[in-house]
């Protein structure tokens, strides 16, 4: 540390580095260890200054994924510029891939449909409304037809038991 850094610590408080911008706008600084006017000895950080100060206007995805894990300590260096560019691109391929196995998923679907190889799925059937009571019902079904609010005890039966 030099005389001159000690000085403007003592001076003025915590001196941060800046170390980097991202492309939100986010401003990020590492603050060394420091020894405080008491002797104390100060962890050094890690700190973002949010291009959106408000903290109820922060939203998930505001700070890089990249300088979120330098914030944290998961990595050692900031990320680089190159980095950053590179792990964009990267996340942006992936997502044009998933969209082609998606199609390219639904129309082996459909053709595997139009040639009977796989049954379309079954369509439920719902008994009933969801208003009508079902207090006083006397036959039993193995097909579960109350609600939580209508739900009456031996109104269902498993299948294969008989009452």
């Amino acid at each position: 540390m030099s005389r001159l850094t000690s000085l403007l610590r003592r001076t003025f408080g915590v001196v941060k580095e800046h170390v980097g911008t991202d492309h939100l706008g986010n401003k990020y600084y590492y603050v060394p260890e420091q020894k405080s006017w008491t002797g104390r000895v100060i962890r050094p950080k890690r700190l973002v200054e949010a291009a959106n100060p408000n903290e109820f206007e922060y939203m998930e995805g505001s700070i890089p994924s990249e300088w979120d894990a330098w914030i944290r300590g998961r990595r050692k260096q900031p990320p680089t510029i190159e980095e950053l560019l590179q792990n964009e691109r990267y996340r942006e391929q992936i997502k044009i891939r998933a969209v082609e196995a998606e199609e390219k998923d639904k129309a082996l679907q459909a053709k595997e449909y139009e040639e009977g190889l796989v049954a379309r799925p079954a369509q439920t059937q719902v008994k009933g409304h969801a208003s009508a009571t079902q207090f006083g019902k006397t036959e039993f079904s193995e097909d579960p037809v109350s609600t939580a609010n209508t739900f009456q005890p031996g109104s269902w039966t498993p299948p294969g038991s008989k009452k």
